[in-house]
């Protein structure tokens, strides 16, 4: 009997070719929810229930498929600091980062409901900023797209304008911890060890 797929409960690009990058084949559905951003919760339950929400709203849809959600947000001064809204939320929040280390959190979901299967797992890893001043933010973000990234910015788009270091996982930081994605599947026997 063949191996059930695996979906990917995500339209980030950046999660999409990190899977891609472990070897394994998935198919894409973008879950259809509402994700809890409210700024005072702690992160980890924040995205540990976005990660869930999402995989289970695919994973009710497809029983027998295993289905990967997952979820990050950028964690500073007590709040959470997600995807802004427009270049002036993305501006305060590159100037609230500078010159400080902040924490990254990714929750990530796995499912497949005919076999009752419910993983839940956090990551996180730890990122220290330049001090940027508004040349340096105006000349990031006219090189980068930032309104779908977690905190106004992506590591992977000219981070090193950016980024002074990074402690822990850099695929934790881009939006999908890829060893602990990798584990979960190894486990759940949809990758070979």
């Amino acid at each position: 009997m063949a191996q059930p797929p695996l979906i990917l409960a995500s339209a980030s690009p950046r999660r999409r070719e990190l899977l891609a990058g472990i070897g394994v084949e998935f198919d894409v559905i973008t879950a259809d929810v509402t994700e809890h951003e409210e700024v005072t919760t702690d992160p980890r339950v924040m995205v540990a229930h976005n990660a869930a929400l999402k995989a289970d709203w695919v994973a009710e849809r497809y029983p027998h498929a295993w289905v990967l959600g997952a979820d990050t947000t950028v964690f500073a001064d007590g709040h959470a600091l997600n995807k802004p809204r427009d270049g002036g939320e993305a501006r305060a929040m590159l100037r609230r980062l500078s010159g400080r280390t902040h924490t990254v959190f990714t929750g990530i979901a796995l499912r497949q409901m005919s076999g009752g299967v419910r993983i839940d797992q956090g990551v996180a890893s730890e990122v220290t900023m330049r001090v940027l001043d508004e040349a340096l933010i105006e000349a990031y973000l006219a090189q980068v797209h930032t309104l779908d990234k977690a905190g106004g910015y992506g590591i992977q788009d000219h981070g090193e304008m950016i980024v002074e270091r990074y402690t822990g996982s850099l695929s934790n930081i881009i939006g999908l911890p890829v060893e602990e994605a990798k584990q979960l599947l190894t486990r759940c026997g949809l990758l070979k060890s």
